[in-house]
């Protein structure tokens, strides 16, 4: 069946975002503020880490979004985003700012917002917006143009399918992503648990003096673990080199679940090892920590941390990313040219309990089974995303009938 050439302006229509005032952006409040670095280039939301600008002002009716609001990028704030869609994953959280398109009065008779989602995200829809922009360092696009664009529709019910296809795919890296949420918050509660509470296997029978169990010592951070300085040149790089930057570490997480390529890496990096922890030492309020699953290299606003041994690992993965630990952390910043960092030197003086062997070597294994399933997750991830990936343009375009 040979599908129907339409204007996307016969489809639906695109309103201008609200230009939020500067005097309210903040780096924590109620409302995400969305800008076109909210997007992936491939499409879909971004969670932007620190970059992450919040909103602390009134803000007018009409401009928080609703869950499953499709919005599309219309500058060009980085190469590839220009036209770039994401769907809102929840509700009352997302601010509609200036320069994105909010897709409204749709004809849900003729399009499904699930297809047109997959749709803004093909090579063709793409070029067809791209060619439409003006600008000279920072290209533009507009709710106009964005309607004068023309696509091949297939059937309703067809578009129904393809969205369920590639729907299915999300739906997996998100019920993985979950369960990823789950096994952290298990970790995290075993930590304190044993570490906090003190309420390790044992524990009736043994004596607390000051604050420590009889037989655990008072260890420095540093004794733990150090850290790492390995610098590594772009030149020295593969392309495919995974690459971890800040907005790659989620935020209060044990796990960096994903990551670039180094193909665009144009400065010293630092090299790290999988099972090295890294620690966002800017603005370390943030909370930014986690675990690697793989080799690659980081950005020099990490410090990555190697405990001096393999049973220590669990222990410093789950020291450095406790509440604890973060809030010294950000007592030790010390003010650099635009932002704070915290300071290694003083942070690696923190004083950890160190229990005996055997108690140790318990907990590390309960640590190291979640870290695995973790890491077992996080490249089924990895994979599900190349395979929808690839699956897109095909769809799409008609290539694979469904």
């Amino acid at each position: 069946m040979k599908w129907q050439a339409v204007r996307m302006s016969e489809l639906f229509g695109v309103k201008h975002g609200y230009a939020f005032k500067g005097e309210y952006f903040e780096s924590e409040g109620p409302y995400v503020l969305l800008t076109p670095g909210s997007f992936n280039e491939a499409g879909g939301y971004r969670d932007q880490g620190d970059k992450t600008k919040f909103y602390t002002g009134v803000v007018p009716n009409g401009y928080v979004l609703d869950e499953g609001d499709v919005l599309v990028a219309m500058t060009e704030q980085a190469p590839g985003l220009l036209g770039s869609s994401a769907w809102i994953p929840e509700a009352a959280r997302f601010l509609h700012n200036q320069r994105l398109g909010r897709i409204v009065d749709l004809d849900e008779h003729r399009l499904d917002k699930r297809f047109l989602f997959y749709l803004f995200n093909t090579r063709e829809v793409r070029q067809r917006i791209s060619a439409s922009a003006t600008g000279g360092k920072v290209r533009h696009t507009a709710p106009e143009r964005i309607g004068q664009v023309v696509v091949r529709l297939p059937p309703r019910k067809v578009q129904r399918r393809i969205a369920e296809i590639l729907s299915a795919y999300d739906d997996l890296i998100e019920n993985n992503r979950r369960r990823m949420a789950l096994l952290e918050d298990a970790a995290r509660q075993l930590y304190r648990e044993w570490f906090v509470r003190l309420r390790f296997p044992g524990h009736e029978h043994t004596r607390i003096t000051h604050g420590m169990p009889e037989g655990w010592e008072p260890k420095g951070l540093g004794d733990l673990c150090e850290e790492v300085l390995e610098s590594v040149s772009p030149h020295a790089l593969e392309p495919d080199t995974p690459y971890i930057g800040l907005e790659h570490i989620p935020r209060r997480s044990i796990s960096l679940s994903g990551w670039g390529k180094a193909d665009q890496v144009t400065s010293n990096k630092h090299g790290f090892r999988e099972g090295e922890i890294l620690f966002g030492k800017i603005r370390p309020y943030f909370h930014k920590v986690g675990v690697a699953f793989v080799d690659g290299v980081a950005s020099s606003d990490a410090i990555v941390i190697r405990p001096l041994d393999s049973k220590l690992r669990g222990l410093v993965l789950l020291t450095v990313s406790s509440d604890q630990f973060v809030a010294v952390a950000a007592q030790t910043m010390r003010e650099g040219s635009k932002m704070p960092r915290a300071d290694w030197k003083q942070m690696q003086q923190y004083m950890v309990p160190l229990p005996p062997d055997g108690l140790l070597s318990t907990f590390d294994s309960a640590i190291e089974s979640i870290v695995e399933q973790l890491k077992a997750l996080a490249f089924q991830n990895q994979k599900l995303r190349a395979a929808r990936d690839l699956l897109v343009p095909r769809l799409m375009s008609g290539e694979i009938v469904v």
